[in-house]
């Protein structure tokens, strides 16, 4: 038994404070490492040396700044994590490793009218052919990271009210997939796992803190601060759907009067083209031909864009955020509505705030959402479980006080 405190103690911290850094970052060089944690380079040195040995790290040559550098990851052979990514109409999953690195990735249609017991099946079946097609065998899955479209309770993992998935409302995801799966299972909504997706795959890599934007079925942001997502004592930090815009509009879902879902979800913007475009539209169209020219298609992209920009304002306002990344099919609109959101928050932003604020598009497409199922995973497995057993020997330069800040 370590004594709290003790050399070995200390150096067993360590080891879990580079794992950690590692793990969220998917890839570091030791100089990385090293301002990441808080150590010394001589310690980073040694603990990458050790962990290397341990089979929990791979080191390969690589440059930074035009300099020779060592990038460490996790080694590909530790372990498997898969993420799962239930939309409006998809069902997506995608199977990676330890290193950050996906081995298989497929989506396929998905009714928002199943149940959940139905899409919990395809999900299943989905997971085991994508293992298969990777070579895996279960019992290498350490972790599946779970994305819904719907509030999820922090303590319990129950899904609140959503208008997407009607029929499930009040199950419990997390707790379904798990017994089904025999693997520990981590649950939260859409637009969080897109944030962290984006964050560490996509268009939110080097951003400290970020706020992901989704324009869909809903309207909804992930915010990421200090490198973590903020959920809220509720898990509902981030509804900025229902933001009031005007008092007197359109009833929401939600019970109030105009909500910025209103004037921007899909189900409430693309009747104003029934009769100009027809009623099979849908807002991977609208988007296409507002790039192709269409003035109607424009006109409607332009104004969901002023609108989400007053959204953005008001998050300007509050949080502050250094990048704001603008995610679902709205992404592809590219200036169309980033023009326009930018006005908005020209308009109504302080001025500091707006001044410091990087406004782009997502990177990921529709993949941002399984993407950040796997880097959910990956963020809240135990460093622990990657060192194997606890007590082994300090090595030498590996002694600094865990006192320093980490990540």
């Amino acid at each position: 038994m370590e004594t709290p405190g003790s050399q070995s103690s200390l150096h067993r911290a360590n080891l879990e404070r580079v794992v950690r850094a590692v793990r969220a970052a998917g890839s570091l060089t030791q100089a990385e490492i090293a301002r990441t944690t808080g150590l010394s380079a001589a310690t980073v040195s040694n603990i990458v040396r050790e962990l290397k040995d341990l089979g929990t790290v791979e080191v390969r040559t690589t440059s930074a700044s035009g300099r020779r550098a060592r990038s460490v990851s996790l080694s590909s052979d530790a372990g498997i994590v898969v993420g799962v990514d239930f939309g409006h109409s998809h069902l997506r999953v995608a199977v990676g490793n330890l290193a950050h690195q996906v081995l298989a990735e497929e989506a396929e249609p998905f009714d928002v009218d199943s149940s959940a017991e139905q899409g919990f099946g395809r999900a299943e079946k989905l997971v085991a052919r994508l293992l298969g097609a990777a070579g895996v065998e279960r019992g290498k899955v350490i972790g599946i990271g779970l994305g819904v479209p719907g509030p999820i309770d922090v303590a319990t993992g129950a899904l609140g009210s959503t208008a997407i998935l009607p029929g499930w409302r009040g199950t419990n995801p997390r707790e379904e997939l798990a017994a089904r799966t025999g693997v520990r299972v981590h649950v939260d909504n859409d637009a969080n796992l897109g944030a962290l997706g984006e964050f560490v795959w996509g268009s939110g890599r080097g951003a400290g803190d970020l706020a992901y934007i989704k324009v869909a079925s809903g309207v909804g942001a992930g915010l990421v601060i200090n490198g973590r997502i903020y959920r809220g004592p509720g898990g509902t930090a981030g509804e900025i759907g229902h933001i009031t815009v005007d008092e007197s509009g359109a009833v929401c879902r939600c019970g109030n009067r105009g909500c910025l879902e209103t004037f921007t979800a899909a189900r409430h913007v693309l009747p104003l083209l029934h009769t100009s475009h027809g009623p099979d539209l849908t807002m991977h169209r609208v988007v296409q031909l507002a790039r192709e020219g269409d003035p109607g298609c424009r006109r409607v992209i332009a104004d969901i864009g002023r609108h989400i920009g007053t959204g953005v304002a008001q998050l300007c306002n509050l949080l502050n955020p250094s990048r704001v990344v603008l995610g679902g099919d709205l992404a592809e609109a590219g200036e169309l509505a980033l023009g326009p959101i930018r006005d908005s928050v020209g308009r109504y932003a302080i001025p500091s705030a707006a001044r410091q604020l990087s406004l782009v598009p997502g990177a990921l497409g529709g993949r941002a959402e399984v993407l950040g199922a796997l880097a959910l995973v990956l963020r809240e497995m135990g460093d622990g479980m990657l060192l194997g057993p606890v007590g082994a020997p300090a090595s030498r330069g590996c002694e600094e006080s865990t006192s320093k800040s980490n990540t």
